[in-house]
Formats: structure tokens, sequence, C-alpha cells
């Protein structure tokens, strides 16, 4: 077994309470490394094809990755996968804080969780050993009230709880994962996928440090990140992701009132800067990480907002404040509070409540629906509210708990020009009427719409730090922004294939070691001769094998579209005029499919399986 890796995944059978220790080889973990791709591996072999997303068929994978639990800055993440209850296709997210690898240090590489359990239960994890504990005095709280609960029945003020709030027991269709109180795995849905299973949390403790191949190699490029974190990554030290609020503003690519705009006028009560001069209290980090770029905040005005669940990000801030034309920062500080205690994706939450104000803006929605709410644009305490009630099904809330795509379903047709989705999960707060790649990277994820494993256009106009971070994938020449041609679609799948890759790894996107030191660090950590061309490798392969995933499941290349609204400009601001042409898109759809060795249906075909060395899918 290579070094950096335990060779075992623990196996949970919550029908049976089966629990047992599996040992794959090492050509598994080489070929997979983990993450999304031992995700994409167990869901094809052992999900049955049709499976309820929210039934007990399910497969629910945790799986940190091969540089996990490395102490360099950015190995401190997981993916949690499964089928997902928002899409009905390939879901997984990916998280930061310290449980990835704290579930290393325990002694696995994943834990895969089949069946349902008949009452509420949480998975403990101790140093090689596991169990199920009952969780009945658990459901129905809080992530803080959760986590100290546990801690205090296990004796233990260490261990690291990956858990799930109110809104994934009641099946929220876009409930999140939240470790350390203030990481989500936030996308898809995973948090109503544990919430079917009866499953409140994985609580892990691990004490022992995995052996790596070589030790001075690995802290060697640890020390080279942390003694030039200040050049590399000030900007996320100083400000976080909220730091981008201004710039997108200036650009006219801020989403605002549910993309009908790229500007609001107050972006600058609402980022980085405002942030740290009102409501900023301090800053921490995810293991073992220099940067610290994550926020805490604190009010004590009319918004009561707790320290200890963190602040939040920019995607948060845009799709609860700017998307919903509000302005208000200690409130968009409470409704992050109340997705992270709750358990719900801020993205998709945000997204939810601006698609709710444009129904009522547009008199799709009227009082009766709204049980006395005033859900107009701009309205703070009513988006805070309306957060409470999706996360608890109440009212409005239930129908919006359903997501954009069935919610706009079940109000008609002029809702469902209004539902902002690809696949049914809510777009992220980047406009791709500018960044046309991503646009079509949002199109043809497996997962949905997804910023993630996507390019940002609009860094590779110009010769640059971005561009030429590129070229050794042999990316050479700048592209507008609003370029499809085929040289875009080039750029999109070898960008993409690196970011699935670093979801296999698991990695951090924001530390910048690039391609040539990570390559270092897996083989400082597994002492794998392995290459650049391996590791790219492995990024096309899970990304093949999720589509291979979603064409069984029923989604089709009719599936690979973006809404309406972003073929139609802006009526005024900085990118007034420019909107993707749909022909163009299509055409580069089809390109995209070619590029990856997928058929004009977009299916995979049996020869590139073979190539990627997974012809059993």
């Amino acid at each position: 077994m290579p070094n950096g890796y335990n060779g075992k995944v623990l196996r949970v059978n919550l029908t049976s309470g089966n629990i047992s220790v599996e040992e794959p080889g090492e050509e598994f973990f080489r070929r997979y490394y983990g993450g999304s791709a031992v995700t994409a591996f167990y869901l094809l072999k052992e999900m049955p094809p049709g499976a309820d997303p929210l039934g007990p068929a399910n497969v629910l994978v945790f799986a940190p990755g091969a540089i996990t639990g490395a102490p360099v800055s950015g190995c401190g993440r997981n993916t949690v996968g499964a089928k997902s209850p928002l899409t009905g296709g390939f879901g997984d997210a990916q998280v930061g804080g310290h449980w990835g690898a704290e579930l290393k240090f325990a002694g696995f590489d994943a834990i895969v969780i089949t069946g349902r359990a008949i009452s509420p239960i949480y998975l403990y994890v101790n140093d090689g050993q596991a169990e199920l504990k009952d969780a009945k005095g658990l459901w129905g709280k809080t992530t803080l009230e959760c986590q100290e609960q546990i801690r205090q029945e296990l004796g233990d003020s260490s261990v690291k709880i990956a858990q799930i709030g109110p809104a994934g027991e009641k099946l929220v269709r876009y409930a999140c994962v939240i470790n350390d109180l203030d990481a989500a795995a936030g996308r898809t849905g995973m948090g109503a996928v544990m919430g079917s299973k009866n499953l409140k949390a994985v609580a892990v403790r691990g004490r022992n440090r995995l052996p790596l191949s070589d030790d001075s190699a690995v802290k060697g490029i640890g020390a080279w990140f942390r003694d030039n974190v200040q050049s590399l990554a000030k900007g996320l030290q100083d400000q976080g992701t909220p730091r981008v609020v201004r710039a997108l503003n200036r650009s006219g690519i801020l989403p605002t009132r549910n993309f009908n705009e790229g500007t609001f006028e107050g972006a600058d009560n609402i980022g980085g800067q405002a942030m740290g001069e009102t409501i900023l209290v301090g800053r921490h980090s995810c293991y073992a990480c220099a940067v610290q770029c994550k926020r805490e905040v604190k009010s004590e005005g009319e918004y009561q907002v707790d320290p200890r669940y963190g602040g939040p990000e920019y995607e948060t801030i845009a799709s609860t404040g700017s998307d919903c034309g509000i302005d208000d920062l200690p409130a968009i500080a409470k409704a992050n509070e109340l997705c992270q205690a709750y358990g719900l994706d801020t993205i998709s939450c945000g997204s939810s409540i601006a698609f709710a104000m444009e129904c009522v803006a547009k008199g799709i929605l009227n009082k009766d629906d709204l049980d006395g709410l005033d859900l107009s644009f701009g309205n703070a305490p009513a988006m805070v509210e309306m957060v409470r009630r999706i996360a608890m099904r109440e009212g409005l809330g239930d129908l919006l708990a359903e997501g954009v795509a069935r919610a706009s379903k079940q109000l008609g047709p002029e809702a469902e020009a209004l539902a902002l989705h690809v696949k049914g999960q809510e777009i992220p707060m980047h406009e791709p009427r500018l960044k046309q790649g991503m646009g079509l990277g949002y199109a043809i994820s497996p997962t949905g719409a997804d910023h993630c494993h996507n390019i940002h256009d609009n860094l590779y106009q110009s010769q640059g730090p971005a561009l030429e971070a590129l070229k050794d994938l042999g990316i050479i020449e700048p592209l507008a922004a609003t370029d499809l041609s085929p040289a875009k679609v080039r750029m999109l799948i070898y960008s993409s294939a690196w970011e699935h890759l670093l979801n296999s790894l698991v990695f951090c996107n924001f530390v910048g070691l690039g391609r040539d030191r990570i390559n270092q660090l897996v083989q400082g950590v597994t002492g794998w001769e392995s290459s650049l061309w391996e590791m790219m490798k492995v990024g096309e392969r899970v990304m093949t094998m999720a589509r291979a995933f979603n064409m069984r499941e029923g989604l089709t290349a009719a599936d690979d579209k973006l809404p309406r609204r972003f073929f139609t400009a802006q009526a005024s601001g900085p990118i007034e005029g420019t909107a993707i042409d749909e022909e163009a898109l299509d055409q580069a759809r089809l390109s995209y499919y070619g590029m990856m060795g997928w058929d004009e249906e977009g299916v995979p075909t049996p020869a590139k399986l073979s190539e990627l060395d997974v012809p059993w899918v």
C-alpha cells in the first residue's frame, strides 16, 4: 500500500447495522486517487439504476483523497457524494475544515454508506473502530447544538463532526453537510441524502498521522507556501472570497435581482472591505492551511450573529445579497448563520428566494401565497425569514425547498422562465453572459450548474498570471471571454479535467501551488512516480464516469442547456448588449462531446472508456 493511504474503506449498511472494512489494493487508489473519482466508482458499481435519491438504495460516499492529511496548505478537504435529489444525476460536493484529515488519521480512506436506519443514528469512527450510536436526542437540533451534544456524550472536544441540520432531516433537496459548523459540502443535496437515511452525523477521531514517502519533500512544499503566502494569497487573507464583490460589480457581472442586472447599487456595503470595517471579528483556516481565508463575523444589532458559524463567503453574499437586491450585511450574515445552523446550501437557498422575489414582482405569487410576508426585492427581514421557512418547510418555504426547477413547474410556464438552473441545480453567482465558456461549463456539468470545475473566462482574455498557469497544458493564446470557438472548448476541457483531478486528490482551489508542485506533493506523499499526464487522466476519467452515470440515470444531451435568460442581454450596465448566442452554444456543446470522446448524443464511447482504463463502465 502506498504511503498517504490506509488501504481501508469503511462499509456501513444502515439497514442491517452491519459495519465492515474493505481493503482495495494499490491499483484501485492509483486509478481513482480518492474524492470524486472514488465516489463515481461506487455509484456506478453498487447503486442499482434508477434508484430513488431519497431511498435506501442510494449510496452515500465520504472520500478524502491522496494528499488529504498532508501537512500542507489545502490538504484538509474531502468529497461527499451520492445520487443527487436535486438533479437526479451525479452528486458530489467538496468541503474544507478538519474532518477529511481526521478520517485519514482515524484509519480510513473513505466511508461507503448504504441502506436506511429505522430511527435516527450517528456513526462514530475512532482510531480504526466504528459503531452506530443512537441519535434520536439529536434529531431536530441545529448543527451547533448537535456538535456540543456529541462531544459531551463522547467526552472528547476534539471529535470532528460532519452532520446535517433540520433542513437535511426535512429532506430539503439542497440541504448540505456541515463540517466544523462553518464548512459546507454545499451543492447537490447531500444533506437530504443523509436525512433520508436517518443519519444525523459522522463523528470522527483519529490520532495517527499517515507516513509520508518523502517527509522532507512534503514539509518543504508546505514551508514554501507558508513563506510565500503573502504574495500568493494576500487578498484571500485580508478579505476572503468577498474581496471580489467590488470588482465584479464594476465589470457588470455581479448577479443582481435574479440575474436581471449585473451592477448593484449597494455593492460597496456588502463586500470584503465593508465586512472588515464592520462585523468581522476573526479569521481562521482549514487543516494545516496558512491562508486563513475563512471569516468569523459577529453582529449584536437587529440580527444576532454567532461567530462560531463563521461568516458569509462570496457566493452567499451574492445569492442572499445582490441577487435578492439586499445590501444589509448583518442580514446577509444572519442568513449565512441560519444556513450553517440548519444545513442549507447558500447558493441554492438564496437563488430560490431571488426566484420567489421575481415571481412576486411579476404577480405570479401574491399575498395569499406568502402568509403575510412582503417578499419584495430588497426586503432583508423577509429574506432572512424565508431562509428559516425553507429549512423548516413552512408555507412557501415548503415549495422552495424543492428547488427552483420543481417549484416553477408547480407555479406554471411564466414562473419556469424565471427559474435559473441547469439539470435542476441553481446557477452559481457568476455571470455566463460574459463568461461564455463558463456558461458551456454550466450546461455540460455532471452535477448541474457548477463554478468550481469550470473556467472563469475573463481571466484568460490577455497575457497574465492566469494564462501563464495554463501554458503547461498547451493553452498558449488568450481568448475573449465571449469566445465559444473550439479553442475555448479545449481550454474548458483541459481546465475542467484539472479541477476534477483536484476534487479527487482532494485539494483546495485557493492554494496556488501550481501543477508541478502538486505533482511533487503527490509523489512525496505516496511514493508514486506520478506525472501531469497521469493526473490529468484521473480528472478526465471522473468527468467521463460521472457522464456515464448521468446517462444511465436518464439524463440526456437535452439536459445540457442553459436558462433562456442568458440568451438575452442586460438592459444596461458594462455588459449591456452582451448575451450568449444559442446556436454558438449548441455548436460548442457538440465540439465538447467530440473532444471528450463521446458520441453526438453525449454518450461516452466504449473506445473512450477503454482508453481511460474503465471499460467496465
